[in-house]
């Protein structure tokens, strides 16, 4: 699950995926508060997102927010999210942290590295990784950007 709001960062994020050797489907919230729509509607393990890529300055409700409420949902909390934003202070990286994020990713500006940091960052999660089970276990790996 992918949730970003600018359609750009969207675009290459999504790009970015793509060209990982993980198959995957891509859902997208463009905000705070859709983002959280979806994850409240969940109600089985096999709807769960395999990953959420989470930015954090986000309309309507920011991603500490969208993560506060992930990790509160008894079937949300195991999903590994990485927030994945252009903000490198270190109150929104500690707050990130200490509001149960996998991992904290600054997007590289150049073209390139944005691509290549993406790609590992599905690699790695849905391929390296070993997480608990969350989705059926015949289905496929589900990347839903929020």
């Amino acid at each position: 699950m992918l949730v970003e709001d600018s359609a750009d960062d969207e675009h290459l994020t999504l790009r970015g995926l793509a060209k990982s050797a993980v198959p995957h489907h891509v859902d997208v919230a463009r905000d705070g508060s859709e983002a959280v729509r979806y994850i409240e509607a969940l109600n089985s393990h096999s709807d769960m997102p395999d990953l959420i890529l989470l930015d954090l300055k986000l309309p309507k409700l920011n991603g500490i927010e969208v993560l506060k409420r992930i990790r509160a949902n008894a079937l949300t909390r195991a999903i590994p999210v990485v927030v994945l934003t252009s903000s490198d202070e270190e109150s929104d990286v500690r707050g990130c942290y200490d509001n149960g994020a996998n991992s904290y990713v600054c997007k590289p500006v150049e073209y390139d590295l944005f691509l290549k940091s993406v790609r590992s960052i599905g690699e790695f999660w849905l391929e390296m990784a070993t997480l608990p089970s969350v989705a059926a276990p015949s289905a496929p790996p589900v990347v839903k950007v929020v």
